[in-house]
């Protein structure tokens, strides 16, 4: 059972005490985060730790208000809150208010600020892939946070023809959003297919949120990490597709929170 709030006994530095850094969520166990930010603070020569907060959602407004006088410097925000804790924060960067959403929140003289890596950490996948976007077609199922930094993303750069699927918010990005059911009908054939909901993931690693038959595209990218390769990539590459999961977006999103926690960043 992983405890939100676990007693750090501070290390002295010259100037401050180490960083206190977290990812909240509803349920972490999955996720590689801690590690991962252990690797970069160690590169980087950053005495800090990284800790699993697991809030409910009949408490989440209070855990994580609580967080302002907890001590902690920083921390991600992950599933079911990069909306949900929009509301909460003192001042949000301009291209988080465009995205509406937050993956990264930098405490800073009593306030909350919210910041959107998730959208840096898509487009160097896409880099890291050679997955071209300008000029092609793209198919992106989930309206949720990580889905609005892949499509603020996708229209920066240029995409041609884009086409959100969602289960619940059909108002998402106006016309351009469609149902799954119209989805499964239609058979709708795209450059890229992009999954951006949490169907597939460690511990539910048989599902997949499209069936076999609805991948008509000619690569495939899930932004799930764990398990490296789930039953969509799995079938993509079955199908002779290109087939990319969410590991290096993880990383290079994690990279960029960890130069907002460790800078003084004007908005």
């Amino acid at each position: 059972m992983i405890k939100p709030f676990i007693e750090i006994i501070y290390l002295a530095m010259e100037d401050n005490a180490m960083l206190k850094l977290g990812l909240v969520g509803e349920k972490l166990s999955h996720s590689r985060s801690p590690e991962i930010h252990a690797k970069i603070m160690k590169q980087k020569g950053i005495e800090g730790v990284y800790e699993l907060l697991e809030f409910p959602k009949d408490s989440f407004v209070e855990d994580f208000n609580a967080l302002k006088e907890s001590g902690f410097r920083g921390v991600n925000v992950t599933i079911p809150y990069k909306e949900a804790v929009l509301p909460l924060l003192d001042e949000i960067s301009q291209q988080s208010k465009y995205i509406g959403a937050v993956n990264t929140v930098l405490f800073q003289n009593g306030k909350a600020k919210g910041f959107n890596t998730d959208y840096d950490g898509f487009i160097s996948l896409l880099d890291h892939n050679k997955v071209a976007v300008k000029g092609k077609s793209a198919i992106v199922l989930g309206s949720g946070g990580s889905a609005k930094a892949v499509v603020k993303a996708l229209l920066d750069l240029g995409i041609y023809d884009l086409t959100i699927v969602s289960r619940g918010k059909q108002n998402f990005h106006g016309n351009y959003t469609i149902s799954y059911e119209f989805f499964k009908e239609a058979k709708i054939k795209s450059n890229l297919l992009i999954n951006c909901t949490p169907v597939g993931m460690y511990p539910n690693e048989d599902a997949s949120p499209v069936a076999r038959q609805e991948i008509q595209a000619d690569t495939v990218i899930d932004m799930i990490y764990n398990p490296e390769k789930t039953l969509l990539l799995k079938t993509a590459e079955e199908l002779g597709l290109k087939a990319v999961n969410g590991s290096y977006m993880l990383l290079q999103q994690a990279a960029k929170a960890q130069e907002i926690w460790a800078e003084n960043l004007p908005f």
